[in-house]
C-alpha cells in the first residue's frame, strides 16, 4: 500500500533531449532538495523561494562533488500538480546526471514514485477526478489533433462537468423519492411531481445515451480508424500501403501471393489516425500458409470501419464479378470504396465504366464508392485520401468538445443508461418510490465509477437537510 506520507521523486522526462527534468512531492520534498542544492544568488534557501520561480543553482554530493548546474522551481501545498509540497528539478539530460541526482534524493529521505503515483496523488488530494486524472495518461499517448482535442477535453473537466450536473440531477430525484419512503404512512403525500419526473428523466436519458453514442467517435479518434485493403492478388494492395505509408513497408511484386500475413501500419490524415491493413490476396490455393493469410484477411475485413477493394482496371469486370460476392455480404454495415488500381495502363475512354462516366469519386449508392487510380505513379492518391477522410464520418472536434474515448467509461454510461431507462419505464407504471430509487441509486453508481466519488446514504441526507425544511 502507498502511503501518501512518503517523499517520492521520478524522472518526468524521455531520453534524448537536451534537458532532463526530476519532479519531487511529499510533505519534506523542499527540505530535502534544498539539503542538494546550493544557490547562486540571494536567498540561498530553497525553503525561503517564492512559489512558481525558478531559481539557479548547483548540485553536489555529499563530498561536494559538482554534479551539475540545474533550476530549481518549488510548488507549495496545495497549490501543485499533486497538492502536496513539490519541487522541479531541471538539469542536463544526461542518464548519468540525472540517476545521480536521483540517488542522492533518495539517500536524501525520497523513494522512487511508482508508476502514475503523482497523478494518483492529485486524485487523492482532489485536484483532479478519476476521468481527468486517467486523462493525463491519453494526453501524453495522443499521436493526433483529434485524440489531442478529446484528451484535453477530458483532462480539463468538460466530460466530468456533464457527469457532475447528471449526478446533481439525478442526486435530487433520489433525494425526493427518499422523503417519499420517509413519510410513506402518508400516503398522500407525493414530494415529487410524477410528470416533471418523467421529463426530467428523459433528458438525462439522452444525455448519456449521446455520450454513449460518441463512443465510436472517440474510439475511433484514440485507436485509429481500422482500413483494410482487400481484394485478389497483385491488383496493387501493397504498392497502394506504401504509397499511403510514404515507405516501403510492404514487399511488391508481380509473384502471386507475395503477402502472405497481414500488414498494417498508421497514417494521420487531416488530424485523425487511420490503420491501414494491407491483407493477403484472396484467391484458391493449395498452399497451406497462404490459406492461413486469406483466412486472417476476411478476419480483418470483419474488423474495419472502411474498406478498400482493389480492382484491377485492365481486367475490372471480370475480377469485380468474381470477387464481389465474397466481399461485399461482409460490407453491410461498412464503407466501401472500390478502388480502380492500374489506371495510368489503360486510355480515358477504357476506364471502368462507372470511373469513366462520373469521374474519380463518384458514388454508386450511399454506402459504395468508386475511384481509378495508380497506386504506382501516385495518381489519384490524394484524391483517395480525401475520400477515406469524408468516409470516416467523424465530426470536427475540438478541446472542448465531449466525447468518450475510454472503455471503463463507455461501459459505466452504458450500465447507468440502462437504470435510468428502467426509471423512466417505472414513472410511466406507476412503480412505489422504493423501486424507483433502487433504479436511480444505481444510475449514480455507475456515473460515480467513471468520476471516482461514490454516492453514500449519508450524502443523500445531507442533500434532503441542505434543500428542504422537513420540520417547518
Amino acid at each position: 500500500m502507498l502511503s501518501a506520507n512518503q517523499n517520492i521523486c521520478a524522472i518526468a522526462t524521455g531520453q534524448g533531449g537536451a534537458i532532463g527534468i526530476i519532479r519531487l512531492s511529499g510533505p519534506e520534498v523542499i527540505e530535502i532538495a534544498d539539503s542538494v542544492f546550493h544557490a547562486i544568488g540571494t536567498p540561498k534557501s530553497l525553503c525561503q523561494s517564492h512559489s512558481y520561480r525558478m531559481r539557479y543553482g548547483q548540485i553536489k554530493d555529499e563530498e561536494g562533488n559538482l554534479i551539475d548546474e540545474v533550476l530549481a522551481a518549488v510548488f507549495r501545498a496545495p497549490h501543485s500538480y499533486t497538492g502536496e509540497n513539490a519541487v522541479e528539478l531541471s538539469c542536463h539530460a544526461s542518464p548519468f546526471i540525472l540517476q545521480e541526482i536521483m540517488q542522492l534524493l533518495m539517500r536524501r529521505g525520497c523513494r522512487m514514485a511508482e508508476p502514475g503515483e503523482f497523478s494518483q496523488r492529485a486524485f487523492l488530494n482532489g485536484k483532479m477526478d478519476l476521468a481527468q486524472a486517467e486523462a493525463v495518461a491519453d494526453v501524453i499517448a495522443s499521436t493526433t489533433r483529434a485524440a489531442h482535442h478529446a484528451a484535453m477535453s477530458q483532462l480539463k473537466g468538460a466530460f466530468s462537468r456533464q457527469l457532475g450536473q447528471l449526478r446533481e440531477q439525478l442526486l435530487r430525484l433520489t433525494s425526493l423519492l427518499e422523503l417519499e419512503i420517509d413519510f410513506s404512512d402518508h400516503e398522500e403525500l407525493e414530494f415529487a411531481n410524477r410528470d416533471q419526473l418523467i421529463l426530467l428523466t428523459e433528458e438525462i436519458e439522452r444525455v448519456i445515451r449521446k455520450l454513449v453514442e460518441s463512443f465510436r467517435t472517440g474510439n475511433a479518434v484514440r485507436r485509429g480508424i481500422p482500413v483494410a485493403i482487400v481484394g485478389e492478388t497483385n491488383t496493387g494492395k501493397s504498392t497502394l500501403l506504401n504509397q499511403l505509408v510514404g515507405d516501403e513497408r510492404a514487399i511488391v511484386s508481380n509473384i502471386h501471393g507475395t503477402t502472405r500475413d497481414v500488414i498494417e501500419d498508421v497514417v494521420t490524415l487531416n488530424g485523425v489516425a487511420f490503420r491501414f491493413i494491407d491483407t493477403a490476396g484472396i484467391r484458391k490455393t493449395e498452399d497451406v500458409i497462404e490459406t492461413i493469410g486469406i483466412e486472417r484477411s476476411f478476419e480483418k475485413l470483419k474488423q474495419a470501419d472502411i474498406v478498400l477493394l482493389m480492382i484491377d482496371a485492365v481486367n475490372a469486370d471480370v475480377q469485380y464479378q468474381h470477387i464481389a460476392p465474397q466481399i461485399l455480404p461482409l460490407c453491410e454495415d461498412k464503407q466501401l470504396i472500390i478502388v480502380y488500381n492500374k489506371c495510368d495502363l489503360l486510355q480515358t475512354h477504357q476506364l471502368p465504366v462507372h470511373c469513366a462516366e462520373e469521374g474519380p469519386s463518384s458514388s454508386r449508392s450511399n454506402s459504395v464508392i468508386e475511384i481509378s487510380l495508380s497506386a504506382k505513379s501516385g495518381e489519384g492518391i490524394e484524391q483517395l485520401k480525401q475520400l477515406i477522410v469524408e468516409a470516416a464520418h467523424l465530426p470536427a472536434l475540438t478541446s472542448s468538445d465531449v466525447i468518450v474515448t475510454n472503455v471503463r467509461h463507455h461501459e459505466a454510461l452504458t450500465s447507468a443508461l440502462a437504470a435510468i431507462i428502467r426509471v423512466h419505464d417505472g414513472l410511466s407504471q406507476q412503480l412505489t418510490s422504493d423501486l424507483l430509487a433502487l433504479d436511480l441509486r444505481e444510475c449514480l453508481h455507475h456515473l460515480s465509477e467513471i468520476l471516482g466519488s461514490e454516492i453514500t446514504t449519508d450524502t443523500v441526507l445531507s442533500n434532503i437537510f441542505s434543500k428542504f425544511c422537513i420540520g417547518k
